[in-house]
């Protein structure tokens, strides 16, 4: 991302994301051997992005960076453990960066094996059982709130997940009271390609 550009971290992601939709990236002078010179000392990325590991989902490309651009945590669901908690508290600690974006999508396998462990009691076999019941609490608290699609709950998914940030993270929290970071809950549409942010049902339902 150029360091002159003012706006705001997720306002070049979805100017970045919108280039990926029309076809018409920029990025590649971001991912040329110059640019790997460049940060062989030092890197300075301006968001961190914790997404699924889905490989139709690599932020990457759908935000249209390059090298050095994002700080890149994923896992099925973008389900938070002690090492996801760690590499973001570093991105915001050590390297400062501003900005966290949750990115849920489409079609998430984590979250669909968490619908079906609440629904019908399936339980996945192996450490997927893990990653389900993480998930496992933010689909009943989705339905609980009106959410009434795979979708929506989705959405709810990553809001929640940010909210676990700052719950498990004084690090994090410390710096969104600060002013010095922003989280953004996000969903990535499969079909579309378009990365949309997302609100809590919450805070549509009547005071």
């Amino acid at each position: 991302m150029p360091t002159h550009d003012n706006r705001s971290p997720w306002a070049m992601l979805q100017a970045g994301n919108a280039r990926y939709v029309e076809g018409r990236s920029n990025a590649q002078v971001r991912r040329s051997p110059e640019r790997r010179s460049e940060l062989v000392g030092s890197q300075a990325p301006s968001a961190i992005v914790l997404g699924c590991a889905d490989s139709r989902v690599p932020v990457e490309i759908l935000f249209d960076q390059g090298l050095g651009d994002l700080f890149v945590v994923r896992t099925a669901g973008h389900v938070v453990d002690s090492a996801v908690l760690g590499s973001i508290e570093y991105a915001v600690q050590i390297l400062a960066v501003p900005s966290i974006v949750i990115v849920g999508h489409d079609g998430c396998g984590a979250v669909a094996a968490a619908i079906a462990m609440v629904d019908q009691g399936m339980v996945p076999p192996g450490s997927i059982r893990e990653v389900a019941e993480r998930i496992a609490p933010d689909v009943v608290r989705a339905r609980l709130a009106g959410a009434g699609t795979f979708e929506e709950t989705v959405e709810q998914h990553a809001c929640h997940t940010a909210e676990l940030l700052s719950e498990r993270s004084a690090l994090i929290a410390d710096a969104v009271r600060a002013g010095r970071l922003t989280v953004t809950p996000t969903r990535y549409s499969l079909s579309s390609g378009r990365v949309t942010e997302a609100v809590p049902l919450r805070q549509l339902l009547p005071v």
